[in-house]
């Protein structure tokens, strides 16, 4: 069921007004990942301006460079770990977008939503980014016990954050038309096939600019997941 959820929304990519949430998340994504990359950059040149003097060896004036063109690697690495709380974001944006976009495609008997105001969206992304982040700090020390164990921090990475994932994405769907306790309630009630859900994200997110689309693809999920278990009537 959940696949179909899925592959419902990837069926509404040719979608125009889903493409233009789609184009506008991925642009916002890139731009996000390439200033992260102009402050490394920065920070290099910062401290290689000069070159380096490496004992027996003298001045370096090429090492700039290197690293210049190592971080460039860095970035793609870390673009694994970044798109978790870069998919947080994105939903907070463009949710309602998404959602509206899916309702009127899918389910056209139910009346538009209120759309959640900035403020509300702002500070439940910045809670959101606070849990997310600290709960993968916490999780490096369980990675560090099971490193040896093959794909071990993998597979938990994806059920750690496929958990934290899935309960806000269902939480900010379901709250559009429950308020926060309906969403609330509705959400311990099908736990694990929200947290399920949430994996199927999260996976995909590891995986270089395939994660770009997942934002999108997973709020669209999402509205699926939450028209097929809901309690709301319209």
């Amino acid at each position: 069921m959940i696949i179909r959820d899925f592959l419902k929304a990837v069926g509404q990519l040719g979608d125009r007004r889903f493409q233009r949430v789609l184009w506008l998340g991925i642009g916002l994504t890139i731009a996000l990942l390439v200033a992260i990359y102009a402050v490394v950059l920065w920070i290099i040149k910062l401290f290689t301006a000069d070159g380096l003097t490496l004992p027996w060896i003298g001045e370096v004036t090429w090492i700039g460079d290197l690293l210049g063109w190592g971080s460039l690697g860095l970035i793609l690495f870390m673009s694994v770990f970044l798109m978790v709380p870069v998919a947080s974001a994105m939903t907070s944006l463009f949710l309602d977008d998404v959602a509206d976009a899916v309702e009127a495609e899918h389910y056209p008997q139910f009346r538009q939503s209120p759309r959640t105001s900035f403020l509300d969206g702002l500070r439940d992304t910045l809670r959101f980014l606070g849990l997310l982040i600290g709960a993968n700090i916490l999780a490096l020390f369980v990675y560090a016990f099971v490193f040896w164990i093959p794909f071990a921090p993998l597979i938990l990475f994806w059920a750690l954050n496929g958990f934290l994932l899935g309960r806000e994405y269902f939480q900010l769907v379901a709250m559009r038309r429950l308020g926060r306790q309906g969403a609330k309630d509705l959400r311990k009630k099908h736990g694990r096939e929200i947290w399920m859900a949430g994996c199927l994200m999260a996976m995909p997110l590891t995986i270089p600019l395939v994660n770009l689309v997942i934002p999108i693809l997973g709020a669209a999920t999402f509205t699926h997941l939450y028209h097929r278990i809901g309690v709301d009537r319209g």
